[in-house]
């Protein structure tokens, strides 16, 4: 019966063409980013190298026409083609290295599916479906204003750019091969943020489904081996991602700061046909920044809350006991004279439940029966273990949580004031 269920259990985890990744691997194959065989492989780096650098490098430096108008010059492309290259080109390298090394189904952890419960992977399998949608809704918007902006600067000033041969199919070839360019880059970008949202996702679905153990009756050795199982998930993700995190996070600050820079200059003539693309590369970078940084912070916050619903777990179980000799008395946080106006749930009557209530954060008190069985022993050493450790999105040892980005923010305020104190004399 063992061998059954363990060929079962295989079987779910060997891709194959009709697999709930079919559409993802027809979109990395219509992104040259699919690398499941040598050929494809190599017409991956051919398009990288083509869009992702030698076109954006071609068109700086022969369309850069310094010699047009006031509305036609770009002084700051080099800042836009140098930021969407530098993170597209990091995009690729670490997607590459994250499908080649572990699979598309050991990355997303589809392998390990068969382990959780029939909702995690009903929910799971809807984000996976919509995670494209996702990549779309980010991309599509700035790729229509990016093309507005590039049909009407060739169109508009077609006879003060040096073209050879047919001006008309000079124009059209060279405004296509940037958009496809623009459009190769940002996706690129945007789908390695994505992909590190769902796979955080899939961990606040398995911390939800967690946090259902304290409300039946569970065995605390059952409750910490899956705990343990959550946590080691969490420094697989962290260990794969710090690495794309911290210099997506260093690659775009450097983007900001020298569009900041250049932008403010006294002699700076700022306008819509100038610096609408450096606003738009802003845009995109700093989306897919705030799409990392918000999925981090999300799964560390979710995962220590675990801490939080242990511990009122514990007061709930220790209000309900008594010690050898005490009479037995209706349980604390059902005695109406000491919490008036407070129902069996522990929410006031009339009060409507916060948006933002879930299993690991509410204000509901723990049932009588989930904790009936268990000691007052093992539940502090539960509690114990919990707050000393929290897990989460670390990086490099820090964990990605709310008070790390405040941190963040104070330190890219004080670069921000320091610039435009040399800029334009803010003190």
């Amino acid at each position: 019966m063992e061998p059954l269920v363990e060929r079962t259990r295989l079987a779910r985890t060997i891709s194959h063409a009709q697999d709930e990744l079919q559409s993802f691997r027809t979109y990395l194959r219509w992104m040259c980013v699919d690398q499941s065989n040598i050929w494809m492989g190599c017409l991956s780096w051919f398009m990288f190298i083509v869009f992702g650098l030698l076109v954006p490098l071609v068109s700086h430096f022969m369309l850069a026409c310094s010699t047009c108008d006031a509305t036609h010059t770009r002084p700051y492309d080099w800042v836009v083609q140098l930021s969407l290259s530098s993170v597209s080109a990091l995009s690729f390298v670490c997607l590459t290295r994250f499908v080649k090394k572990h699979g598309l189904r050991r990355f997303l952890f589809l392998d390990k599916l068969c382990d959780e419960s029939e909702t995690v992977r009903k929910q799971y399998t809807v984000q996976l479906n919509r995670s494209l949608k996702i990549v779309s809704f980010f991309v599509l918007p700035c790729f229509v204003a990016e093309t507005a902006y590039k049909v009407w600067w060739y169109a508009s000033g077609a006879s003060q750019i040096p073209f050879l041969g047919i001006v008309w199919l000079s124009d059209t070839v060279a405004c296509v091969m940037e958009l496809c360019s623009w459009l190769y880059r940002t996706t690129v970008f945007f789908l390695v943020c994505v992909l590190f949202r769902l796979i955080c996702n899939l961990q606040v679905l398995r911390l939800h489904d967690f946090a259902k153990v304290f409300n039946v009756d569970s065995d605390v050795g059952s409750v910490l081996r899956e705990h343990l199982r959550i946590r080691r998930q969490l420094r697989i993700i962290s260990h794969r991602y710090r690495a794309f995190i911290v210099w997506g996070l260093i690659l775009v600050t450097f983007s900001q700061f020298t569009s900041l820079l250049i932008t403010t200059k006294s002699n700076s003539r700022l306008n819509i046909y100038k610096a609408g693309e450096l606003a738009l590369c802003s845009i995109t970078l700093l989306t897919g920044l705030c799409i990392l940084l918000r999925s981090a912070t999300k799964i560390t916050h979710k995962a220590q809350s675990v801490t939080s619903l242990a511990s009122k777990w514990h007061v709930c179980a220790t209000l309900d006991s008594f010690d050898e000799g005490e009479t037995p008395r209706t349980p604390a946080f059902h005695d109406q004279q000491v919490l008036p106006h407070v129902g069996a749930n522990g929410e006031s009557e009339g009060d409507d439940p916060g948006e933002e209530d879930d299993e690991l954060d509410n204000c509901k008190l723990i049932p009588a029966h989930a904790y009936s069985t268990i000691s007052y022993h093992k539940r502090q050493a539960l509690v114990t273990y919990f707050e000393k450790n929290q897990g989460g999105i670390t990086v490099y040892g820090i964990a990605l949580d709310r008070s790390t980005l405040h941190t963040i923010f104070g330190i890219e305020l004080s670069f921000v004031l320091w610039i435009l104190g040399k800029t334009i004399g803010i003190s």
